[in-house]
């Protein structure tokens, strides 16, 4: 059994904000949750003093670069870069080596997983081998353990293809996730087009409008269809408000946003190179608030990383050539509570909602209430000490963040009686 005492329960499933002990079983299920709870014999206790215990966070938007290209991340290095994170749950994107698009590559990332702290989730995509032209066998992918489908990475530009895919998913109840990004709008990627961050490279950039075009496209079809439709790491005020505007309308619509672009703007990039290269790229300050705004307000649903790990020598080539993404698992809790709740934009409730209860939600993942009867998959934070990350679980170091003054980080993550600090 394990005994976590002395800290304050936060939890958005039942809005719980109080101090409280909570007291798991032999089985890892949460037996008791309540003022005191006086250790049984043989517990194991856990002080949590000055810090918060809520339900662990979900990031449905990972790379863990397994199977293909493992020399960047893997499934276990990936897995306990997201522990040291928070996170209780991540569910990792399709474009592997080979695409992720048969039960087989499903189930060997599962199988891999099976006894890390971190539940890992492996996504399918929508078309085989991500080339846009035809759609992957749904039901073998969803059977397999598929949470969502998703050609992450690339945009589906076929609107008929798209329309078709998003028809066959309302059939089936299942969740599409998309990257929107109009290649032809992406003169070269990376970076804000027209910026004096792409000036200083020397490239052209990627438009705001590429994204903002596809997603208005996007809400059209899956007005159409009846869709469940997400839209990835979402960059700009004017798809903010194309998506608000298309809630409104009754779309199924959701959306993501990652630490990256809630902190960061494209007045950054020169500081840090090929670290703040990423698709869709940094924005403008107004387009940073926007995002803020819409997290706040429940526009934009949830905070996902994007955790792109690459290697040193990728990142070294010039801007133009090196890869796009960087991490983000270790970071994401405190670059968020750094920005956002440091500075009032979010209360501690709506950033532990937005990194739990709304992807657990969306996704379909349930029982993650810190209640009893609940399997436990919680995270431990502290909100107030300074944090400076020097190094990480992750084998990928391409992260802007690194040496910057943060505030909070995740202790430990409680995964049934098991506690990884």
């Amino acid at each position: 059994m394990l005994l976590i005492q002395n800290g304050r329960v936060l939890d958005p499933y039942t809005q719980m904000d109080a101090l409280c002990d909570v007291l798991i079983g032999d089985d890892g299920v949460i037996a008791q949750v309540a003022e005191h709870i006086d250790a049984p014999a043989g517990c194991t206790v856990y002080d949590a003093s000055g810090l918060t215990v809520s339900p662990g966070f979900v990031d449905g938007h990972v790379h863990f670069r397994d199977p293909g290209q493992t020399q960047k991340e893997d499934v276990l290095t990936g897995a306990a870069a997201a522990a040291a994170g928070g996170y209780a749950t991540v569910i990792c994107m399709a474009n592997t080596v080979p695409t992720c698009d048969t039960p087989e590559i499903i189930r060997y990332v599962t199988d891999k997983a099976k006894d890390c702290p971190v539940q890992v989730l492996q996504a399918g995509s929508v078309t085989k081998g991500l080339k846009g032209q035809e759609l992957t066998d749904f039901d073998a992918l969803l059977e397999a353990g598929a949470p969502c489908l998703t050609d992450d990475g690339i945009n589906l530009t076929s609107a008929a293809l798209c329309r078709t895919a998003m028809a066959e998913a309302a059939k089936r109840g299942t969740l599409l996730s998309f990257h929107e990004e109009e290649p032809s709008l992406v003169p070269s990627p990376g970076v804000n087009y027209g910026s004096a961050a792409a000036k200083h490279f020397g490239v052209p950039g990627a438009m705001a409008s590429a994204e903002s075009a596809m997603i208005g496209r996007d809400i059209a079809l899956a007005l159409d269809t009846g869709a469940r439709v997400l839209f990835q790491h979402v960059s700009s005020a004017q798809s903010v408000a194309l998506i608000r505007a298309g809630k409104a309308m009754g779309a199924k619509i959701y959306a993501e946003v990652t630490p990256h672009h809630l902190s960061l703007t494209e007045d950054d990039v020169p500081a840090h190179g090929t670290y703040a290269r990423m698709n869709p790229p940094l924005r403008k300050e107004a387009d940073r608030q926007a995002l803020i705004a819409a997290l706040a307000d429940g526009t934009i649903d949830m905070v996902a990383t994007d955790h792109a790990p690459h290697t040193a020598e990728e990142k070294a080539r010039e801007f133009a050539k090196a890869p796009s993404g960087i991490t983000g698992l270790e970071t994401a809790f405190s670059v968020c509570n750094t920005y956002l709740v440091q500075t009032g934009k979010l209360t501690p409730m709506q950033l532990v909602d937005r990194m739990s209860k709304a992807p657990a939600e969306i996704y379909g993942l349930t029982d993650r209430a810190v209640q009893a009867g609940n399997f436990a998959r919680l995270v431990l934070l502290d909100w107030d000490t300074e944090k400076v990350y020097e190094t990480y679980k992750s084998k990928g170091i391409n992260t802007p963040y690194t040496g910057k003054k943060l505030t909070g980080s995740p202790k430990a993550i409680v995964t049934g009686t098991k506690v990884t600090e």
